[in-house]
C-alpha cells in the first residue's frame, strides 16, 4: 500500500482542530516532503521520524515520501504530530496493518530513539476530537493521567514507537505505567491562614466579600501593612472549582506547559502574579507563530495579583480592561485569530507613593504622586468593586486584633455559603456568581428597594460614581446581603459597597 491516513489534533489557542495526516510513497529520488502549512518544529520532524524508525528496528521506505496535513490552510505548530506521521508512513510502507489506524487520533513526540514523549496540549487536544466523533486516543505515557480526564474515550498509552507497532500489528494491549501510591496528605502547619494578617479588620473584611461575590478588589497601603499578605490569602477562603472550571483550568495549564507531574487536574483556584516588568505579550498572550496563553488566561478562574501596580507600565494594566469586561483574550494574526478564556479575579496592590513611606515622613512631591498614580487609569479603577486602603499599625493593635482574626476556614465557610445562595437565586441565568452578572440583567431580574438605592443616586447626582460604579455597588451590596443572611440589599448594604467601591469603608 502507498498511501496510509492518521489523524492528529492541531491547537489554536486551547481549540483543537482535526488533522488529517495523508502519507504517499512514490518512486525517483529519495527524500521527504511535508506540506500543509507546518511551523519550523514540525519540518524538524522528517529527521526525528526517520531516526525513530530506524533506532525500533523498522524498515524506513525507499523513495519519494510526500506528507500531507490537511486542511492545508490551517497553521500546525509543534511536535505533537510526530507518532501520527510514524504511524502513516509505517503504514503506507506497508509495514504495520492500517486498520486500527481508522478513527484513532495518535498524539506524542518522538525521540530519535523512538521513545514516545509527553506533549502539551493533550486534554484540550483530546476533548476537541472526541466533540468531532473521534474515541480512541494513542498519547505517550507521559500523557497518561491527563487524557484520563476525558470521559467515554479508549486511551492506549505508549512508551515508544516500538509499542505502537506491536499494538497496530494486534499484539498484546500497551501496559499503562505502575502508578505509585498517592502519599499522605499530611496538613501543612505553616500554610498561609487569613488570621496571620492583623490589625487590618478592614481589609480582612474586603477580601471575604471578594471572596463571597468574585469581586475585584485593590489596596493601598505603606510596605509592611499586609498587601501581598492578604491577596495570597484570598485563595484559602475561595472554594474549589466545578468540574466544569477545573477542566477549564486544566486545559489552559495544558497548553502552557503549567501541569505539575502527577496532578494533572487544576481543582484550587490558580493564583498568578506576575512581575511588575512583564510585557503586554506576556500578560495578555501572543508571542510569535501560534500564540502562547498570557498571565490573565493562566489565571482563569482563579486570581491575577497585581503587585506594586503603579511600576506596570500603564499600557499593560489599561489592557487588563478588556478581559475584565468580556471573560476572554482575542489575539488577531494574519494566518488565524486565537480566543483564550480570562475570567479571573484581579486585585491591585500599590504604595502610596514612591518613597512609600507614611504619613508625614513622605518626602514626594505632589507632581510625583501624581504621575505616580497616573499609571492607573480611571477607566481600569473604575471596573474595581472593592478598594481599601491599609494603615500601619502599633504593636497595641496588633496584640488586641488577634482576639478577632478569624482562621481561613471560618471565612471559607461563610463564603461558601453566600456562593450557594447566589447560586440558588442565579440558578435559571448562564451567572453563577454576583460579579459576573451583567448590570442590566442585575437591576431588571433582581430589582432593590428604592430607598436602597438612595445613596447610589445621590452620588451619581454628585458625579461621584459613574453609571458602570453603580453596577458594580450593586453587586458588592448583593454580596453583603448574602454573607448576611438576608433577601435582598438594604439601604445599610448599598451604604457600605458605595463605600468600598469609592475607598471610603473603615
Amino acid at each position: 500500500m502507498s498511501l496510509a491516513l492518521t489523524h492528529c489534533v492541531t491547537l489554536l489557542g486551547v481549540q483543537g482542530h482535526i488533522v488529517e495526516v495523508e502519507v504517499h510513497l512514490g518512486g525517483g529520488e529519495p527524500g521527504v516532503t511535508l506540506v500543509g502549512l507546518p511551523d519550523a518544529a514540525l519540518r524538524e520532524a522528517r529527521d526525528r521520524i526517520r531516526a525513530a524508525v530506524a533506532n525500533s528496528s523498522e524498515a524506513w521506505p525507499s523513495g519519494q515520501i510526500t506528507i500531507s496535513l490537511s486542511p492545508a490552510s490551517l497553521p500546525k505548530s509543534g511536535s505533537l504530530f510526530d507518532l501520527a506521521i510514524a504511524g502513516a508512513v509505517l503504514a503506507a510502507a506497508g509495514e504495520v496493518p492500517p486498520d486500527r489506524l481508522a478513527g484513532t487520533v495518535l498524539i506524542a513526540e518522538l525521540g530519535l530513539d523512538g521513545r514516545a514523549r509527553p506533549v502539551r496540549g493533550v486534554l484540550p487536544a483530546m476533548v476537541s476530537a472526541a466533540e468531532q466523533g473521534f474515541t480512541r486516543f494513542v498519547v505517550a505515557a507521559g500523557n497518561l493521567a491527563e487524557a484520563r480526564l476525558v470521559p467515554d474515550v479508549t486511551v492506549v498509552p505508549v512508551t515508544d514507537l516500538a509499542e505502537l507497532c506491536g499494538w497496530l500489528r494486534g499484539e498484546e494491549e500497551p501496559e499503562p505505567p505502575t502508578e505509585a501510591p498517592a502519599p499522605a496528605v499530611v496538613p501543612d502547619q505553616g500554610s498561609p491562614d487569613l488570621a496571620d494578617v492583623l490589625g487590618q479588620p478592614v481589609a480582612r473584611r474586603a477580601v471575604e466579600i471578594a471572596a463571597a461575590g468574585g469581586h475585584n478588589l485593590m489596596m493601598l497601603g505603606p510596605p509592611g501593612t499586609g498587601k501581598s499578605l492578604l491577596a495570597e490569602r484570598l485563595p484559602t477562603v475561595l472554594p474549589t472549582l466545578s468540574s466544569t472550571e477545573a477542566l477549564e483550568a486544566t486545559a489552559i495549564h495544558s497548553v502552557a506547559g503549567l501541569l505539575p507531574p502527577g496532578a494533572p487536574l487544576v481543582t484550587v483556584p490558580p493564583f498568578a502574579a506576575p512581575h511588575h516588568t512583564s510585557s503586554r505579550a506576556s500578560i495578555i498572550g501572543g508571542g510569535h507563530g501560534n500564540p502562547q496563553p498570557g498571565w490573565v488566561s493562566k489565571a482563569h478562574h482563579g486570581i491575577l495579583f497585581v503587585d506594586e501596580a503603579p511600576q506596570f507600565g500603564r499600557g499593560v494594566l489599561d489592557s487588563l480592561r478588556e478581559p475584565l469586561e468580556r471573560g476572554e483574550v482575542v489575539i488577531a494574526r494574519s494566518a488565524s485569530t486565537v480566543a483564550f478564556p480570562a475570567r479571573f479575579q484581579l486585585v491591585l496592590a500599590a504604595n502610596p507613593c514612591p518613597c512609600a513611606k507614611p504619613g508625614s515622613l513622605c518626602t514626594c512631591p505632589s507632581g510625583e504622586r501624581r504621575r505616580y498614580f497616573s499609571r492607573l487609569s480611571g477607566p481600569l479603577l473604575d471596573r474595581i468593586d472593592l478598594k481599601v486602603e491599609l494603615q500601619p499599625v502599633s504593636r497595641a493593635e496588633l496584640l488586641a486584633d488577634r482576639a478577632f482574626a478569624e482562621s481561613s476556614a471560618t471565612v471559607a465557610a461563610r463564603v461558601a455559603q453566600a456562593r450557594s445562595r447566589a447560586r440558588e437565586r442565579l440558578a435559571d441565568t448562564p451567572w453563577s456568581t454576583n460579579a459576573a452578572i451583567p448590570g442590566a440583567r442585575l437591576r431588571r431580574d433582581f430589582p432593590v428597594e428604592p430607598a436602597a438605592l438612595r445613596v447610589l443616586g445621590r452620588a451619581m447626582d454628585a458625579g461621584q460614581i459613574s453609571a458602570r460604579g453603580v453596577d458594580r455597588a450593586l453587586r458588592v451590596a448583593w454580596t453583603l446581603a448574602d454573607l448576611a443572611g438576608r433577601e435582598r440589599p438594604t439601604e445599610e448594604e448599598t451604604s457600605y459597597a458605595y463605600a468600598l467601591w469609592a475607598g471610603r469603608a473603615w
